[in-house]
């Protein structure tokens, strides 16, 4: 999609508006100690946790609910509704013990029947989640999920009293308590979510547990959270989040530097002026466990031969992003990332156009002759557009082949990769846990979020048997294969970099700290001044 000056026009008046829109607000929320306001940079596709796939969606998500445990400082599962858990038959079930003091914003208890719930919920096949493979260690959840079995108590998730929610799973799985701090496992309300349907999560609906309540959702404009009084951990100490949805990162920064926003992330912050940003005092940087790639549609010419995905990453020089992003970026040809097990940097496929050209040859299109029109498809952000320009101008030089570029908003995009996906296209992956199965399941053939069609049954296998392995020196040995399979025999990707989060927040408040998992969590937020 290119940009024209009618799109610029559109553009400075929506700027023009919003600016406008923020000095017409009450002047007591300007520089209030009690509100926070951030950007969400777009419209968050679903609060669903069942259905969420994405961080706007999610960054919302976690600050109106919160499950069984959650990521220490070093990143270990901690207790939060689970106050203990037994794990018993040598890791094949787990037994979790619920606190009692736990209630919903209507002040109804939070029960394990509502964790059991929402786990059958998700890998019910007419839940239609991508994350419902998540869950498919537990005994029976991929069959019911793929109906081969339809009676739900058949499933390895069971509340065995309101305080006790017994899991049996398939094989002992390393990791599986991990799983339990990830959005996608949050209780659920059965009585909320059947009464209103696909509206469950409209503010005069929904029911959370969290440390803020929805008070209102005005669509592709702004969210309102509300402190919660009834949070068992204590009401946090701001009383209100004001979340927008900019999407221009130069307008949120103007928003910033004008007082009227409180905190950016690497979404919201433009490139080019991140190293001057750096200078302040409220500006951190922070590597995260998360990685950059292109996806190819592995089941429609030209890219269903694997010389010619091969061609395309060979084609592509990563010492350049760095320098264009300006964000801590790593070049990465292998995808498990840096600080989890089994980061392998010598896995993949480095820099070299003359292979790349003979690969290209060999599958048919010397120097690019004959090579059918291809789409490249991003999201719109600018961080986005300097890569597919950069990649696309690597493609044309170095193998002959103009790709087409085509950009559109989030939620559209996502859509648009489940219905009919360009042949090449942008995602990124952060990790949901720090285990390097996150990663690698994301590309078997059962998971959902596996938009690239492409399967093969040896990784399938690899993947699970290191899921199953205990002993760390086999589990890398099983990664390290899987790894060449993903990004030097098949390629149904090319990893391009690892990111750092970039966030910038007004120095009048403390508490807000990004791990290296990306979380956006406000309840610790809290005035410097103490107040």
């Amino acid at each position: 999609m290119s940009y024209t000056r009618r799109t610029a026009g559109r553009r400075a008046l929506a700027v023009l508006i919003l600016l406008l829109l923020f000095s017409c607000r009450p002047s007591s929320d300007i520089g209030s100690e009690k509100v926070i306001r951030v950007n969400l940079g777009t419209e968050p596709p679903s609060l669903d946790w069942s259905v969420a796939t994405d961080h706007v969606s999610c960054n919302v998500i976690g600050n109106l609910m919160v499950g069984l445990t959650e990521f220490n400082q070093d990143l270990k599962p901690a207790p939060v509704i689970a106050r203990s858990w037994d794990i018993r038959e040598g890791g094949k079930t787990i037994v979790f013990h619920l606190r009692d003091d736990v209630t919903w914003s209507d002040g109804k208890k939070v029960r394990a029947q509502d964790f059991e719930y929402s786990w059958k919920r998700l890998v019910h096949s007419k839940t239609a989640s991508e994350y419902a493979y998540i869950l498919f260690d537990i005994v029976n959840a991929e069959a019911f999920h793929r109906r081969k079995i339809d009676d739900h108590r058949l499933v390895g998730v069971t509340a065995k009293d309101d305080l006790t929610l017994e899991v049996r799973l398939r094989h002992p799985a390393s990791y599986f308590l991990s799983i339990t701090t990830f959005e996608v496992t949050y209780p659920q309300r059965q009585d909320i979510v059947e009464r209103y349907g696909a509206r469950w999560t409209e503010p005069q609906n929904i029911v959370t547990n969290g440390p803020f309540l929805l008070a209102s959702w005005k669509h592709e404009d702004a969210i309102e959270l509300r402190a919660n009084s009834r949070f068992f951990l204590g009401k946090p100490a701001i009383e209100r989040v004001d979340m927008y949805m900019i999407n221009e990162k130069t307008t949120a920064l103007a928003l910033y530097e004008q007082g009227k926003l409180d905190f950016l992330d690497n979404h919201s912050i433009p490139i080019f002026e991140k190293p001057r940003l750096a200078k302040l005092e409220g500006f951190r940087r922070v590597p995260q466990l998360r990685g950059y790639y292109y996806g190819f549609v592995t089941d429609r010419k030209p890219f269903d031969d694997a010389r010619v995905r091969k061609a395309f990453a060979l084609a592509i020089d990563r010492r350049v992003f760095p320098r264009i992003l300006h964000g801590g970026e790593e070049p990465a040809t292998s995808w498990i990332p840096p600080g989890m097990l089994a980061h392998n940097p010598e896995t993949g496929l480095s820099y070299n156009p003359a292979e790349a050209r003979k690969l290209l040859s060999a599958a048919g299109y010397p120097d690019g002759k004959g090579f059918p029109q291809v789409t490249l498809g991003y999201n719109t952000d600018e961080d986005h557009k300097i890569v597919a320009e950069a990649i696309q101008g690597m493609w044309k030089q170095n193998l002959g082949v103009l790709v087409r570029l085509d950009n559109q908003e989030w939620k559209v995009y996502l859509r648009k990769l489940q219905s009919d996906p360009p042949h090449i296209f942008r995602l990124g992956w952060g990790a949901d846990f720090p285990d390097p199965d996150n990663f690698v399941r994301l590309f078997t053939s059962a998971s959902g979020n596996n938009n690239t069609r492409w399967k093969n049954p040896r990784y399938d296998e690899l993947v699970d048997l290191a899921a199953r392995e205990w002993n760390t020196q086999k589990r890398i040995r099983l990664y390290n294969e899987a790894q060449r399979i993903l990004c030097e025999t098949d390629l149904p990707i090319i990893p391009l970099f690892t990111t750092a989060e970039s966030t910038l927040l007004r120095p009048r408040f403390t508490g807000l700290e990004y791990n290296s998992m990306s979380r956006m969590v406000l309840r610790n937020v809290r005035p410097r001044n103490g107040q």
